[in-house]
């Protein structure tokens, strides 16, 4: 009875200390190459709006990794998502701490957020390991494709803001590797675009509330 409740405390455990605990990292906020320099009150706004965006992302990639750990049916591939989802702990820190220095606060939808890529990833796991491992290539090559678009729209003055988009990238681009390594399947061209339309409608919408 114990096993068949461990799962669930588990990912109810994920879900209240993403949504409503403070995160804490295992390694440093990135540093800046240069000063931060001054920004415009417009210029501010918008660097917060893109962080609360990349917050989004990590809220997303908590509860996809937690749900896929939940349904992983090898117990290597099950500790490699639990290891991930402590890895990307660091990027949603790192993310809250900058939305705080801007002034800016998380998406008032992350619980929707939460939910929805819980889901995807209960299903991505369900279609076996190989698609699961498949799935987390593409959600990261799409993302670390995301993170690009990011650095040429944060403003040049936001040095701090772009140190962290940068590790975020180095990090994802690393993720999506090793579960090519582990044997991740090829996700069909249709599965790839749906996921690109699903990614606008959150992006799109998380950089407004």
């Amino acid at each position: 009875m114990t096993a068949l409740f461990d799962p669930v405390l588990t990912a109810a455990d994920a879900a209240l200390r993403t949504l409503f605990a403070r995160p804490h990292a295992t390694r440093a906020l990135p540093a800046p190459s240069q000063p931060p320099g001054e920004m415009s009150e417009a210029e501010r706004r918008e660097a917060g709006a893109l962080m609360r965006v990349n917050h989004v992302g990590e809220v997303c990639a908590q509860a996809l990794y937690t749900a896929q750990a939940a349904v992983a049916r090898d117990p290597a591939l099950r500790a490699h998502f639990i290891e991930a989802a402590h890895e990307e702990t660091d990027h949603l820190a790192w993310t809250r701490q900058r939305l705080d220095d801007l002034g800016a606060r998380p998406s008032l939808l992350n619980p929707i957020w939460y939910a929805g890529a819980f889901g995807l990833g209960l299903v991505a796991g369900r279609l076996g390991d190989p698609m699961s491992l498949g799935f987390v290539a593409e959600t990261e090559r799409q993302v670390e494709a995301h993170l690009d678009s990011h650095l040429d729209r944060l403003p040049l003055a936001d040095s701090a803001s772009r140190a962290v988009v940068e590790q975020m990238k180095v990090d994802e681009a690393r993720h999506a590797a090793q579960a090519v390594d582990a044997g991740a399947a090829e996700l069909p061209a249709p599965a790839k675009a749906l996921m690109r339309m699903a990614s606008r409608v959150m992006t799109t919408l998380a950089h407004r509330i």
